[in-house]
């Protein structure tokens, strides 16, 4: 009986434990669910899990499409501020004709009262009834003669002061419409410059959310990008990888020169050297070197410089990208260009079709 006793007491106990332990268990180990907790949708820092390949192309998409804009404002900014400097100009070149003007109306009016001074002292008398009341012939034909004379010096210093008066009130017209215009260049200066850091800061701010690996990874992914861009555009050309058609000048090659020399120099919108570029400002000033001025952005370079032939081009042509014109870089040879690409970049060599080619232009055709 005590052994019957003990073993179903042993059995009650193993089994009221058995039934103890199996909410636990469920609780420790639930079943797998395939549908994600709202906790497991967000994670909770940029550090979990990397972005995928798609996720970093379009943030890749994003990123150059911000600084294109940027490149556009920039374009903007730098021709407002062109125009800005020639209108500077202008205004000092008017305000020295304008205070020229007024010294020669004064001299012109001094000359204008001395020549009434002399008829006052004369007796007030005209020239004309001074000779008739003359007795003497030939002082009567001397007088003749210098009446003439006066007369047609009367004639000429108020001729030249209405002209003078006239250019004054011209100058002063010109000056004001200059004024009009440097102000309304400055406001332009002043939104492309809002738009640029606007635009500058949301790329930047892409960037600066992302790993160290996916920023490695988002590099590649550019440069894939422009490799298959250069691909594409090497297996249109005639002979692939081929760089000239005619000869390079002096002033191309001086041209190619200054600007390979600047590789590694940071891109800084505005700028023109020496320590930093942006994309037009280096063509610009590369070209300056070479002794042939050319417009200041990559809108104006296209628009003003004499157009070729993408077939034809040589080192030291500018070829210009994207479809409003907004990027630029020179030519080399071997299906390379020297450009400035963007904020955060540095000058460096490209393949030439690693961009949408608008266009090819030639400083010194």
């Amino acid at each position: 009986m005590n052994r019957r006793h003990c073993a179903a007491a042993a059995i009650t106990l193993v089994c009221a434990l058995g039934l103890l332990t199996v909410p636990v268990q469920a609780m420790a180990a639930p079943t797998p669910d395939s549908s994600p907790s709202p906790s497991a949708s967000a994670p909770a820092t940029p550090a979990a899990p990397a972005s995928s390949e798609k996720d970093l192309e379009k943030i890749r998409e994003q990123i150059e499409t911000l600084y294109r804009k940027a490149g556009a404002a920039t374009d903007a900014y730098n021709l407002a501020e062109e125009q800005a400097k020639k209108q500077s100009g202008e205004i000092v070149k008017l305000a020295k004709a304008i205070v020229d003007g007024q010294a020669r109306i004064a001299e012109l009016k001094d000359r204008a009262g001395a020549q009434a001074r002399e008829q006052y002292r004369n007796g007030g008398l005209p020239p004309g009834a001074q000779l008739v009341l003359s007795d003497d012939p030939q002082l009567f034909l001397d007088g003749v003669n210098k009446v003439r004379t006066s007369q047609q010096a009367t004639k000429t210093v108020l001729a030249e002061l209405n002209r003078t008066q006239e250019d004054l009130q011209t100058y002063t017209q010109d000056a004001s419409t200059n004024w009009q215009k440097l102000e309304t260049n400055r406001v332009r200066q002043a939104k492309a410059k809002k738009k640029i850091n606007a635009q500058i800061a949301a790329a930047e701010k892409l960037e600066s959310q992302l790993e160290k690996e996916e920023l490695a990874r988002l590099r590649q992914l550019e440069q894939d990008a422009a490799n298959r861009a250069q691909s594409a555009w090497l297996a249109t050309r005639p002979a692939p990888n081929v760089a000239v058609s005619g000869a390079t000048t002096a002033a191309g090659e001086a041209a190619v020169a200054f600007a390979t020399a600047q590789i590694g120099k940071p891109y800084v919108w505005g700028a023109t050297g020496p320590g930093s570029y942006d994309c037009s400002g280096l063509t610009s000033q590369a070209w300056a070197a070479a002794g042939r001025p050319i417009p200041r952005t990559s809108q104006e370079q296209w628009r003003l410089l004499p157009r070729i032939d993408i077939q034809d081009m040589r080192p030291g042509d500018l070829i210009i990208y994207h479809a409003d014109a907004s990027h630029v870089g020179m030519y080399v040879g071997d299906g390379a260009i020297v450009h400035s690409p963007r904020p955060g970049r540095h000058v460096t060599l490209a393949g030439a079709g690693s961009m949408k080619i608008l266009g090819v232009v030639r400083p010194d055709r």
